[in-house]
């Protein structure tokens, strides 16, 4: 379900599987969250563990858990001020309609559990990226989401012609091993220290192409890219 990453006197990161739901899932046993805590208290003989923020269960990566209430509040107060920096990658085979930018846009929901992007801006989903030739007809987004909607990055993916390859939801047509969204990077300042952390995937064919681990290391630390405007 999940590797353990690193971990400080104030939180614990871990790395995410694909196919694996954050909540418990009744008769199909643990979820993520049961399951890092079980570890930890087994591991560590730690007993407190606070969610701070979450991933999609199609979606593998990095992942923050606080060990107290008190750094609980202190990471909630950062994400709310978007002073945490998350960066994804995203596999795609459709062609998009442009290639590097912005997607902006109010989410509202939509049919079968599904949301869409609006032309509406009165609290728009934010999100930066780039995009990649990784051949085979299909490109690599390097996703910088500045809010946190739920299916926020898969909306935006499929806003532009291009819905993340393996994603049952929003690309009915795909057929692929795994859902390829992957949460790669986190940069945060937590208690006056920085913290950077970086995990390319480690699962998924595509994920594990040549062109792929080729094109991760020609593009180097997200965060010294050239953005596009906000």
């Amino acid at each position: 379900m999940f590797k353990f990453i690193s971990q400080t006197d104030d939180f614990v990161v871990i790395s995410k599987s694909a196919g694996v739901n954050f909540h418990d899932e009744g008769e199909h046993g643990a979820g993520l969250f049961s399951q890092v805590k079980r570890y930890l208290l087994e591991q560590f003989n730690i007993t407190e563990l606070y969610p701070i923020h979450r991933l999609d269960k199609m979606t593998s990566g990095l992942l923050i858990f606080a060990k107290n209430n008190e750094s609980a509040k202190k990471f909630g107060e950062l994400f709310n001020a978007h002073k945490v920096e998350k960066y994804y990658l995203a596999i795609s085979d459709n062609k998009p309609t442009k290639k590097q930018g912005l997607i902006k846009g109010d989410m509202a929901r939509s049919r079968r559990g599904m949301f869409k992007l609006m032309r509406t801006m009165d609290n728009p989903a934010i999100t930066q990226f780039f995009s990649y030739s990784i051949g085979n007809k299909q490109r690599l987004y390097l996703l910088k989401p500045h809010s946190g909607k739920t299916h926020q990055l898969r909306v935006a993916l499929s806003s532009i012609g291009a819905p993340i390859l393996g994603d049952n939801l929003y690309n009915t047509n795909s057929i692929a091993d795994r859902g390829y969204l992957h949460a790669y990077a986190l940069r945060f300042k937590f208690l006056e220290q920085h913290h950077e952390f970086t995990l390319p995937p480690n699962e998924g064919d595509y994920f594990l192409s040549e062109n792929l681990q080729g094109k991760l290391l020609e593009i180097g630390q997200p965060w010294l890219l050239s953005w596009p405007k906000l």
